[in-house]
């Protein structure tokens, strides 16, 4: 295990959940009181800004009541102590890799904690409200402003990147995904192509895509996570 040195993982709702933050399927969760067509698509914020504008300021001000829990720091010390390149790639819109301490991420899906200027294009790091009359910190025009998300119906960040990433791993984690989500989900059989890369899982239970990976570890990400970053840097 302590020969890997070029190391891609993937991370979904399920890391973050062990956090509490509120994911698709929570029961009495932000998603479950709004359709997706209604707050997460760009012909949603085109019909109605202000309540979209809303919606992620919810989800904003839940960042200030979760804290990154033992995979996130984990995956930090991976990052930080092996010999070799560890990148995290995350579905996942918060910012709890970032507090874990982890540096090398990309976020494939955007960041609550970032907005973006529709006039002059910049990116903007925004951790209050923001709604339609609030002035671009650089342009000043408004409205202006939208959340720093991939929508449904958009493209993921960063994929020439990540699928160079994929090609060049010679190990490939995915943690809390539901494998059910593309492209995300097409991932492992990109490694699994290449035949001279190892592929693990951790999550919860299987998912839709576990016969792919060539080894699953199924329980909280919070405790395996740290056994395997263990025997990774043994």
């Amino acid at each position: 295990m302590a020969s890997y040195k070029n190391i891609v993982v993937l991370t979904g709702a399920g890391i973050s959940a062990e956090s509490g933050v509120s994911t698709f399927r929570d029961a009495g969760g932000l998603w479950e009181k709004h359709r997706i067509e209604d707050v997460a698509t760009p012909e949603a914020f085109a019909r109605d800004p202000d309540g979209v504008q809303n919606f992620y300021n919810m989800r904003r001000a839940q960042l200030f009541s979760v804290e990154p829990h033992a995979a996130h720091h984990a995956l930090a010390r991976l990052e930080r102590d092996l010999d070799g390149q560890v990148t995290i790639v995350t579905q996942n819109v918060d910012n709890l890799h970032e507090r874990g301490g982890s540096q090398n991420i990309i976020h494939m899906h955007g960041e609550l904690a970032k907005v973006r200027c529709l006039s002059c294009y910049q990116i903007f790091d925004w951790l209050e409200d923001c709604d339609q009359q609030t002035p671009c910190p650089l342009c000043s025009r408004a409205p202006a402003l939208r959340p720093h998300i991939v929508w449904f119906g958009e493209m993921p960040f960063e994929m020439d990147r990540i699928e160079r990433l994929l090609y060049e791993c010679d190990l490939f984690i995915s943690v809390g995904t539901s494998g059910n989500v593309y492209p995300a989900a097409g991932f492992v059989s990109a490694v699994r192509s290449r035949a001279v890369a190892h592929t693990i899982e951790v999550n919860l239970e299987p998912s839709e895509g576990a016969s792919f990976f060539a080894e699953k570890r199924h329980g909280l990400a919070g405790d395996l996570v740290p056994l395997l970053v263990d025997e990774l840097l043994s």
